[in-house]
């Protein structure tokens, strides 16, 4: 790969139509992804601190927390130093890492989004089995396949991406370097990776969201049976916050690859949402509609007053 490649590095040129506001945005991200580490981390440890919380439910969402802190942390810290006002410049190496680790995350975290479905799935469907159905292998397992599918996905868009010739120019029209907007910069023809990301990042998007939805069409056939309202609305509330998250998750990315014409602005949008504010939001929706985190968030902050 790096034979055939004449630049070393790459410049960001970061969002698009914001010059002059570069401390006003630093500001901003440097608060989202501050409270987006400490939200995340939070969950985490109460998760873990808490015996009450040692269930598949919450193993997977104490996994999601963890995604949460290290799908922003790849493009964020870059983006917050050269709005601070140094340089804007990755290394072609440093480039190939960010979309790898980008799409690796990002992959792993919407199987992780559909394992989770399932898990409630069997939770409500299947209540008097569902200790026997989720055994620590099966959960352990589960995990595993959605780390494998994570990098194989990862690992193509990579190779098709980088296996083309870069040899200038290298400004790359992003925040940090993701497909659309590195392809651009590439001397030989890139349609094989165009459609090879637009195919790959489409098609695992819409198998995912087609998974989550078959789960939550069950779920809600089973929520219409039960016949008390308060067993209804417990049965709701244990996915209500899941589902709140898959939407934040899975509209963006279904945007960003599946337009003809990348618009850099919308994208640069998008991504935003999708990097930094949706993980963010995940802590809030996972601590505010969960009763079992707030209670086990308020005892351990009760153990350490």
């Amino acid at each position: 790969m790096g034979n055939h490649t004449l630049l070393n590095e790459f410049i960001l040129l970061g969002i698009p139509q914001t010059q002059g506001l570069e401390t006003l945005l630093f500001v901003v991200f440097l608060f989202i992804y501050i409270f987006t580490l400490l939200g995340n981390l939070l969950i985490f440890t109460a998760i873990v601190s808490s015996s009450t919380l040692h269930t598949p439910m919450y193993f997977f969402l104490g996994l999601l927390s963890i995604f949460d802190m290290l799908f922003p942390s790849v493009t964020c810290p870059k983006m917050l130093l050269y709005l601070s006002g140094q340089s804007p410049t990755i290394s072609y190496r440093g480039c190939i890492a960010q979309l790898f680790f980008y799409h690796f995350l990002g992959s792993t975290e919407g199987c992780l989004y559909s394992v989770m479905a399932y898990d409630r799935y069997v939770a409500i469907c299947h209540p008097l089995r569902y200790m026997l159905i989720m055994k620590p292998g099966v959960c352990l397992g589960l995990v595993i396949v959605s780390w494998l599918i994570g990098c194989l996905q990862s690992g193509i868009l990579t190779f098709f991406t980088f296996k083309l010739t870069y040899c200038g120019p290298n400004h790359v029209h992003h925040f940090f370097c993701d497909i659309p907007a590195v392809l651009p910069l590439a001397c030989t023809d890139n349609k094989l990776a165009q459609k090879v990301g637009s195919i790959n990042v489409g098609f695992l998007a819409l198998m995912l969201l087609f998974s989550v939805c078959v789960s939550y069409i069950h779920i809600g056939v089973a929520i219409l049976r039960i016949r008390s309202a308060e067993g209804r609305q417990k049965a709701f509330s244990t996915c209500s916050a899941h589902l709140t998250a898959i939407l934040c998750a899975y509209g963006p990315v279904i945007i960003i690859y599946l337009q003809r014409t990348p618009n850099p602005l919308l994208g640069a949008v998008v991504q935003i949402l999708n990097n930094i504010v949706s993980p963010m939001l995940n802590s809030l929706i996972y601590s505010l509609r969960n009763k079992e985190v707030k209670r086990a968030l308020r005892r351990m902050f009760h153990s350490l007053a």
